[in-house]
């Protein structure tokens, strides 16, 4: 945890923490960046057909960086 936290490896963090991660990591990344593993599902709010476009904000913002 310590050696995520000191290689700023934590990419997200839960605003209301759901389930009780610690120090509300909710996304953590690969020592060299390209890959990135999230306890949140936003594919599941990616359309108000499932009942929420929430995630579909953080999928545009992948679109849109380098």
């Amino acid at each position: 945890l310590n050696s995520l936290i000191d290689h700023d490896r934590v990419v997200l963090r839960y605003c209301d923490n759901p389930n009780g991660s610690i120090d509300d990591i909710a996304g953590v990344c690969n020592e060299t960046r390209n890959v990135v593993g999230l306890m949140p599902h936003p594919e599941r709010a990616c359309d108000l057909l499932l009942g929420s476009e929430d995630g579909k904000v953080l999928f545009e913002s992948l679109l849109g960086s380098n």
